[in-house]
Formats: C-alpha cells, sequence, structure tokens
C-alpha cells in the first residue's frame, strides 16, 4: 500500500489580534482566505486524506477546520494533538508513529520551525531551499510519498510529491 503524508503549516496568523499569549492567535483575512482555498485544492485534486491530526493553537485550529470544511471531512473525525504545538522532529515522528496503520492518507496540520524541520527530515537531500528561504510559509502543503509503517519513518525516507504554496500557486 502506498502512503501520502500532507504535511500543512497553519494559514497566515494575525499578529495584530491582542492575544498576549501565542496559543491563542487566530487567523488573519488572508488566512482564512487561503485555509479553505487548500481544502478545495484537496479536494478537486483526489488528496483528501483518511486521517487528520492537528494542533489544537486557535491558527492550526482554524486553519484545520476550514480546510476539512471545503474538503467535506467530517469535524468529528479531526485528531486535536497537543504534541504537535512547539514540536521538533522526533516529537513529530511519535505523532505519526500513533496514527493507525490502516491509513493509506494523513493531513498533519502544525506549526514552524517544526514543520520544516519534519519535511526536511523526511526528504533529506532530496529537498531544496526556494529562493525566498521559505520552504514551507503559510498555508503551504507538501505532499509525499511515505514508507508502509507510520511507526518506522527514517532519514530520506519520502519522496516529495508536490509543494503547494497557495499564494503563488492558485489558478
Amino acid at each position: 500500500m502506498t502512503r501520502e503524508l500532507l504535511l500543512l503549516r497553519h494559514a497566515k496568523s494575525d499578529w495584530d489580534s491582542g492575544f498576549q499569549n501565542d496559543f491563542d492567535r487566530p487567523l488573519a483575512k488572508r488566512g482564512r482566505q487561503d485555509a479553505p482555498a487548500v481544502g478545495e485544492w484537496l479536494l478537486h485534486g483526489g488528496r483528501v486524506p483518511d486521517l487528520v491530526v492537528s494542533s489544537p493553537a486557535a491558527r492550526a485550529r482554524e486553519t484545520t477546520l476550514l480546510v476539512c470544511k471545503a474538503m467535506h471531512f467530517k469535524e468529528k473525525k479531526i485528531i486535536w494533538d497537543e504534541e504537535v504545538y512547539e514540536s521538533g522532529v522526533n516529537s513529530l515522528l511519535e505523532v505519526l508513529g500513533r496514527c493507525p496503520a490502516k491509513s493509506a492518507a494523513l493531513l498533519l496540520v502544525g506549526h514552524n520551525p517544526g514543520m520544516e524541520d519534519l519535511l526536511r527530515f523526511l526528504l533529506g537531500d532530496e529537498v531544496e531551499t526556494p529562493a525566498d528561504g521559505k520552504l514551507l510559509p503559510t498555508a503551504t502543503v507538501a505532499r509525499m510519498e511515505m514508507p508502509k509503517d507510520w511507526g518506522n519513518l527514517s532519514a530520506g525516507c519520502a519522496k516529495l510529491l508536490e509543494l503547494r504554496r497557495p499564494r503563488r500557486d492558485q489558478g
């Protein structure tokens, strides 16, 4: 069975919202526009995952809910995992390792630098940094072909299939 992992960095957050706590920072207007576009891209491209795992932080939660609504993925099936928030590669690998073996396609929604570090780990030498220096800007999806076992992921084990940046790639 071929497995796919969709890594999604949350959409653009609102730094001017007045929230003192990083965890509670909401999406900006642009983020609320980009997130449904990601979901529609996944839906219309036949890329709807069978499992969604997300950070519960406000901006990731809002991104996940907007993406899932656009691709008709039921909210009650979303797994909110606190370990995704402010996590590094090892913690994110543990999150993936807890995913059911039967899941063929997984969407993981989180934050940088952890998501970008995980992408670099999984792709190994295959990854090239774009000219702007940002591998996973907000609302960017990395789609990868993965090994058979979510619990046994090693450096360079994935193959990049697509990298979609919403601001540049729409149309």
